[in-house]
């Protein structure tokens, strides 16, 4: 036989084998009842992705299918798939369903005279742009009853391609619907509940096993949901970009919290070092599988959640199963309840695998066993808690009995230690004679020396007040008696007027006129007028000034010291100037700014005395040491340094401080000033009264170009109780 007949003999043996499987296929016969119709479908694989629905029907080789379900697995080429439905139902309008939403394109043909009908249904498009409405991929065929008509299915995907074809009547399509809706209710239901239920108890004992496990409900219940088609449908299905993000990001985020749950559930990180770093990794691995999925790599980033998905939970069952078998009683709640979820994505797989069918039961194993697991994992939780109140009740009870020995111990020591204690206590009453001795005479030594510093102020108030009331006490006197003879000079004039009274006659009374007139000449009326008004005057800025003084001694001098109060602190200042007037005299200028500020809470008595101490010291230095070409002078100024927060400036342009100098100026005892002059108490009292008000006080000094004494006080505070300066 030559080659020719071979030839024959193969393409006929081809050809027989075709005409078989194309018998094999058949058509669909629609009788009304759903129908599951995968081995009565033909399928192509474009392997170019390339082909047109010409290409397809005119020189397409499809192949029937064997499989309930077609799974094509993960590929990058586009599936045809060929179907012919005969209508012998009783209604004109019924359904294809695609039972599998993860599919990234499928385009629907329908033969007819002219050109086909094509339908889209794509990931990529709005939601709202589905002809129905519905979470999985549905088409609506109208094929009239008694008749037949061939479809083409155009598929193509990124992810794992499943091809559950299911043809459906108009009502059995929606009861399904129905009752996918409620069961998927109930199963979202539960996690919410669960996930509140746990939110509210983290927030009661922040026990972090409850803030993961909380995260996980969430995003495990987000991957399920996106998984069947829900979130894109219900949350967000104006923005399809991010649903096909989605699919990697929820997972990798339940991954994540899941395993941080694990981790710290079962104290992972105490008992096994290995296995905590290898939870870490895979915590990373799931952040190297989302940014993939972001910078456009998707399919690395789909196998990279494909395989570490298994991994991540076949590991933390062999974990769970270790550690309860060394029983350890919270690794065997976790080991029931992470057995009862992988039993349900090993069901839902297996029916995808077509192991198992598709029906009821096998759609919800997923939803069935996430909710299960939860439920089972909040007992874990709720019994770890019993386990933790058991153990703090052991170990009180340890801690009990060690606390009964310790006191067994410690009157053991007592007894011991009492005699020492005597011994000791006759030796430190005697330390404590001399000390309390030491003590009484450092005391003395203290009080007389601030009774002193008391006098030297009180001498500075005395001498001032007596020679600033001196001078208009003695205006006042020094007019007194050209006042009176004034005054008589006037009644003089005014007892002239009486005799007016006896005149009888025209002439007379012309006479007497002409006698007051001359007297009024005589003791010139017009110049007594000017001088009494001059006197009063002076006597009434006499008083005006006297009053002025005695205002200024009553500021000065508070008795409420004591007691915390609103004062202007502005009035204290002028009253201690007008104190201290008489020393500066004409020799000392004196420059005032003092601003609008607020009335402070203070003790008015302390703070005068701290403007009293500064200024003593200014003026003893620019009198000390004069300068030629300077004139001496002193600058107080006050002001609102912000809305809490008042300043006060005293500055001199005398000698100024060396550093050495400013470092100890607040010590007890520390002067500059020659023996006799001073105690060197004064501005450590000065510290001592800003540090009780809560303010602070800046020395900015120069040798050669004076100094300042930069005092802030809050506007108001809860002051400490004053203490006791003598």
């Amino acid at each position: 036989m030559d080659v020719k007949f071979y030839r024959g003999i193969i393409g006929t043996f081809l050809l027989l084998i075709s005409a078989l499987q194309c018998a094999c296929a058949g058509e669909v016969v629609f009788k009304g009842d759903d129908v599951t119709i995968g081995k009565q479908v033909e399928i192509l694989e474009d392997t170019t992705s390339a082909m047109t629905i010409d290409d397809v029907t005119a020189r397409g080789i499809f192949t029937p299918s064997t499989e309930e379900t077609p799974n094509f697995g993960v590929s990058a080429s586009t599936f045809w798939i060929r179907l012919n439905i005969r209508n012998t139902s009783a209604e004109d309008n019924i359904f294809l369903e695609l039972a599998y939403p993860r599919i990234e394109s499928v385009t629907l043909y329908s033969s007819g005279e002219g050109n086909p009908k094509k339908e889209t249904i794509s990931w990529n498009d709005a939601f709202d742009k589905r002809r129905v409405k519905h979470q999985n991929i549905v088409f609506k065929l109208n094929i009239p009853r008694q008749s037949a008509q061939t479809f083409y299915l155009q598929v193509h995907g990124s992810e794992q391609i499943v091809v559950p074809l299911i043809v459906r009547s108009e009502m059995n399509f929606f009861q399904f619907a129905l009752t996918n809706e409620i069961i998927s209710g109930i199963h979202i239901g539960v996690l919410f509940v669960m996930m509140l239920y746990n939110f509210f108890v983290y927030f009661s004992i922040r026990e972090k096993s409850y803030l993961y496990y909380v995260l996980y409900i969430l995003f495990i219940g987000l991957t399920q949901t996106t998984i069947t088609g829900y979130t894109f449908k219900f949350l967000w299905p104006d923005t399809p970009a991010f649903n096909e993000y989605s699919i990697i990001l929820f997972p990798a985020l339940a991954g994540t919290f899941a395993l941080m749950f694990f981790q710290n559930f079962l104290h992972i990180r105490e008992r096994s070092t290995a296995t905590y770093r290898i939870i870490t990794v895979i915590i990373v691995t799931y952040g190297v599988a989302v940014l993939f999925n972001l910078i456009g790599l998707n399919m690395v980033s789909y196998r990279i959640i494909d395989v570490l998905a298994p991994s991540a939970a076949l590991f933390a069952l062999i974990v769970a199963v270790m550690l309860s078998m060394e029983g350890y009683r919270p690794a065997k709640f976790f080991l029931v309840a992470w057995s009862m979820f992988l039993i349900g994505i090993v069901l839902y797989s297996l029916r995808n695998l077509n192991i198992l069918p598709y029906n009821t039961f096998t759609n919800y194993t997923m939803q069935a066993g996430t909710a299960i697991e939860v439920i089972l994992l909040s007992f874990a939780l709720a019994d770890k808690i019993n386990i933790f109140k058991k153990e703090k009740e052991i170990s009180q009870a340890q801690a009990l009995r060690i606390s009964m020995e310790n006191e067994k111990i410690i009157l053991e020591q007592n007894a011991f230690l009492e005699k020492s204690v005597n011994e000791r206590t006759a030796e430190l009453q005697f330390a404590n004679t001399e000390l309390n001795l030491t003590l009484t005479k450092l005391k003395d030594a203290q009080t007389q020396l601030i009774d002193s510093e008391k006098m030297a102020s009180l001498g500075q108030l005395t001498a001032g007040i007596a020679h600033e009331i001196n001078n208009p006490i003695n205006f006042v006197s020094s007019n007194i008696r050209p006042l009176r003879r004034d005054i008589d000079d006037v009644l003089e004039i005014l007892d002239s007027y009486d005799g007016i009274r006896e005149v009888n006659s025209v002439e007379t009374l012309q006479s007497k006129v002409r006698e007051i007139e001359q007297l009024k000449s005589d003791l010139d009326l017009d110049y007594l007028k000017t001088e009494l008004n001059t006197l009063l005057k002076g006597m009434e800025d006499g008083a005006h000034r006297t009053v002025e003084i005695v205002k200024g001694l009553k500021i000065f001098s508070r008795v409420d010291e004591t007691d915390l109060n609103l004062v202007n602190i502005n009035e204290g200042i002028e009253s201690t100037l007008i104190i201290l007037n008489y020393q500066m005299g004409n020799s000392i200028t004196l420059v005032k700014e003092l601003g609008n500020i607020p009335s402070i809470e203070c003790y008015a008595g302390k703070l005068n005395q701290v403007f009293m101490n500064i200024l003593t010291n200014s003026i003893y230095a620019l009198q000390k040491d004069k300068q030629e070409g300077k004139t001496p002078t002193i600058w107080v100024k006050s002001w609102l340094k912000d809305p809490e927060t008042v300043a006060i400036s005293m500055r001199d342009n005398g000698p100024g401080m060396t550093p050495e100098v400013r470092a100890k100026i607040f010590e007890p005892f520390f002067t500059t000033k020659q023996v006799g002059d001073g105690t060197g108490l004064g501005l450590s009292i000065v510290f001592k009264i800003i540090e009780v008000h809560s303010g602070n006080i800046h020395v900015n000094t120069e040798v050669g170009e004076g100094t300042e004494f930069l005092i802030t006080l809050p506007v108001k505070r809860k002051a400490r109780p004053i203490p006791d300066f003598q």
